[in-house]
């Protein structure tokens, strides 16, 4: 299975998660756009005042999309649910 990488969307302060899931419904617009083969994407509340959007990715579409979305960071992707 090809290495899948979470580019991740930091938002910092009172307003973060609403802020955090509106991001995921640019990236949803933006995989439409550009006709991607993505599924995950995603938003969560890491404490109050902080929270993270989300997009997985293949290793190969990683540097590209890297580069014109510019997210925050990226970390390693697995899947929880297929991990034994």
């Amino acid at each position: 299975m090809e290495r899948q990488i979470k580019l991740i969307w930091d938002f910092r302060g009172e307003g973060a998660l609403r802020t955090a899931e509106h991001h995921k419904i640019h990236l949803k617009e933006y995989i439409v756009m550009e006709k991607l083969n993505i599924a995950i994407t995603g938003f969560s509340a890491i404490n109050d005042m902080h929270a993270i959007a989300f997009m997985v990715v293949n290793d190969e579409q990683m540097i590209a999309l890297r580069d014109i979305l510019k997210p925050h960071r990226g970390e390693l992707f697995e899947d929880k649910k297929n991990t034994p």
